[in-house]
């Protein structure tokens, strides 16, 4: 077997418990984070019309496509969608803030993004549940 088989693993299981924390946080409010009210008043300051629609989206986005990505279902599809968000995401709210994490610029994104990518590449490998099915 090659190594290649186990490549997508580690990248569907950080992002996959990456983004459905980060969907718990914005739809529900677990782990210190926003809820669904807050999320739409940040997105609606951004300019997102309507704001509650894209606040779902958004939210379910990272809750499915994470959990998606954690047993590799749909991971070219998901990755794909979930590279959009991110990157509309550095776009939109850390870009002005330069490059830097810790002045709230892209770089988390970035990674993000790159391992995104990395898997719309790779696919859910040998181990995902598309090749179950």
């Amino acid at each position: 077997m090659s190594i290649n088989a186990w490549a997508s693993i580690p990248l569907r299981f950080s992002l996959g418990v990456m983004f459905i924390a980060h969907g718990l946080q914005k739809a529900y409010g677990m782990f210190a984070g926003s809820g669904i009210k807050n999320f739409s008043d940040m997105l609606s300051s951004l300019g997102f019309t309507p704001p509650l629609l894209w606040a779902y989206l958004a939210a379910y986005l990272e809750l499915i496509g994470g959990s998606c990505l954690l047993i590799g279902l749909g991971t070219r599809i998901f990755s794909g969608l979930l590279f959009i968000l991110i990157a509309i995401a550095a776009v939109t709210v850390h870009l002005r803030n330069g490059f830097f994490l810790m002045n709230g610029g892209v770089e988390y994104t970035f990674i993000i993004a790159a391992m995104c990518l990395s898997l719309a590449i790779l696919g859910s490998g040998k181990f995902g549940l598309n090749k179950k099915l």
